[in-house]
């Protein structure tokens, strides 16, 4: 079996388009959630679906990222973000 190596930078062409794929109870307000963590930075989020018993809500957060460390930041922020369970 080949070995992955998960260590190299993904290659993008910046200004790049980058989502995100947020999980959180679905009473929480997703919108005011990116728009506090994205501070004014333009975005774009959508809602996905719900999980089978209704709890959960999954969306598609989408924002133009100039660099790797602007995408990884956003993911951390998100990550911290008490309302949202799981980021992809």
């Amino acid at each position: 079996m080949e070995k992955v190596d998960n260590t190299k930078e993904l290659k993008l062409d910046f200004p790049a388009k980058w989502q995100y794929k947020i999980i959180m109870q679905k009473e929480h307000d997703a919108k005011k959630i990116a728009k506090d963590i994205l501070k004014g930075k333009e975005h774009k989020i959508t809602k996905s679906q719900n999980s089978s018993k209704g709890n959960y809500a999954s969306h598609t957060l989408e924002v133009l990222i100039d660099d790797h460390k602007e995408r990884k930041a956003i993911f951390e922020d998100l990550k911290k973000h008490k309302d949202i369970k799981f980021v992809l």
